[in-house]
């Protein structure tokens, strides 16, 4: 028997629950299917525990740089990494208990449990369940890449996932990848105690990033004791005993870096392959990212594709704002676009790098003429009293029209504060109203007129 149903979305990440409870409170009966973690990454192995762990490392760092601040403590400092984790299970816990009460609790909603594959471009099957709708929204999310390396399946190795389960301190943490996720790691883990190597491919870090950036953020976390292995090749694994050992060159000594464990953080993959969207007919691309068009819609008509899943954005931030446009386009009579959004993020190291927009790499490749400024972290007030300098800010502008059009924020609460400039980049106003508005002292944010009142033409 056919279970019919108005709406379907598949997957319980961080667009689909929003917009499942949306289609249901807006008179549609809908089923939301979850296979596994109710939540998603975001949730369970993603930005809420990687950021609790993050805030116990951060207490940890303090706590050992007590005396810079006048405070003695007299024992050693000891981080309890069973307790640390218990505290990040119990973050989650709660995230994913209200999650799930608040799915359960919304009147024309039904919660399945169970893998989903498309039977066709109406109907999916859930175990023995067929079920069928007029719209789909596929919200499936995306996992760790495992690359196809030399020795990977003979050496244990933890991903972003499994790493969530664990609760000691590895002696020496070898991560593979030096970009965002691998670099959050890093810093955590040399915090709570463990040695730590960094390999990157590459020949800098978090290549996406201007080159100062890229250096800077290298020399903030090898003054923490990070050691860094850029430009790697012929990368394999080998068990070294009870130890892993990693290859790193074929040539230039040393040939390889054995630690005890290692953590693969270079890229993640769609979670496509296994949903039977070639019997729906929908496309996806070379790399298995679902084919959308501006608006979210798929190739096939009343199929959607939100989140990690549609190669349009790698973040949590970017999946709920698909939930909104859909949401708003659908139920509300606009026509909102991916293309009107501005690119932004964080790197939650500490300091963090908050970005908006375009690099100065990318302006200069654009052609367009602008104006830049820079200002060191070591002239904010508010940075020297908490004794926190490391960094620097940076704003780019467009010459002719005077709007801001990116910027690389490293530096303390960088990440809280790009979203000033990224508010005056969405109102589309010139830099000089942020730059004449009167800011609260002590703050970092207030340096912002002041760093504004730098610009000079891009030379």
């Amino acid at each position: 028997m056919t279970e019919r149903f108005d709406v379907v979305v598949l997957g319980a990440g961080q667009a689909g629950p929003s917009l499942a409870v949306r289609l249901a409170q807006a008179g549609r009966s809908t089923a939301i299917i979850e296979r596994k973690l109710v939540g998603g990454t975001c949730v369970n192995n993603g930005c809420i525990p990687t950021k609790t762990l993050i805030a116990s490392a951060r207490a940890a760092h303090l706590a050992r740089r007590g005396a810079d601040y006048g405070v003695t403590i007299d024992a050693p400092v000891r981080v309890d990494m069973a307790k640390v984790k218990q505290r990040k299970d119990t973050v989650v816990q709660n995230s994913v208990t209200s999650l799930t009460r608040w799915l359960g609790g919304t009147s024309n909603l039904t919660v399945i449990r169970g893998h989903a594959q498309f039977e066709s471009a109406k109907t999916v099957r859930v175990g023995d369940r067929l079920i069928e709708a007029e719209q789909f929204f596929i919200n499936v999310g995306a996992r760790a890449l495992v690359p196809d390396m030399p020795g990977i399946a003979d050496v244990p190795y933890l991903d972003n996932s499994t790493m969530m389960h664990v609760d000691f301190l590895p002696e020496h943490l070898i991560i593979v990848g030096g970009s965002y996720i691998g670099l959050e790691f890093a810093q955590m883990y040399r915090r709570f105690g463990s040695r730590v190597t960094v390999i990157e491919m590459g020949p800098r870090l978090i290549a996406r990033e201007d080159d100062d950036v890229s250096a800077a953020i290298q020399a903030i976390l090898e003054a923490e004791g990070i050691a860094f292995r850029l430009n790697a090749k012929c990368v394999a694994l080998a068990r070294r005993g009870s130890a892993v050992a990693l290859q790193v060159s074929c040539d230039e000594e040393p040939h390889e870096i054995e630690g005890s464990h290692v953590l693969l953080a270079v890229g993640r993959v769609p979670n496509t392959a296994d949903l039977g969207l070639d019997k729906a007919g929908v496309k996806t691309d070379a790399r298995g990212y679902i084919t959308v068009d501006d608006q979210l819609r798929t190739n096939v008509p009343g199929i959607w594709a939100l989140g990690d899943v549609n190669g349009r954005g790698a973040f949590t931030h970017t999946s709920y704002n698909d939930y909104e446009i859909v949401a708003a386009n659908l139920l509300d009579g606009e026509s909102r676009r991916v293309s009107e959004r501005i690119p932004t993020y964080a790197l939650f190291i500490d300091p963090p790098l908050g970005r908006a927009g375009m690099t100065e790499k990318e302006v200069r490749a654009s052609g367009r003429k602008a104006l830049v400024a820079t200002w060191p972290m070591t002239r904010v007030g508010r940075a020297k009293e908490r004794g926190e300098t490391l960094g620097f800010m940076r704003v780019l502008v467009d010459a002719e029209t005077r709007r801001i059009i990116g910027a690389s924020l490293l530096g303390i609460e960088g990440d809280e504060i790009v979203h000033s400039l990224l508010d005056a980049m969405y109102a589309g106003v010139p830099y000089t109203v942020i730059q004449r508005a009167m800011h609260i002292h002590p703050t970092v944010t207030e340096l912002i007129p002041t760093l504004l009142g730098t610009l000079k033409p891009l030379a």
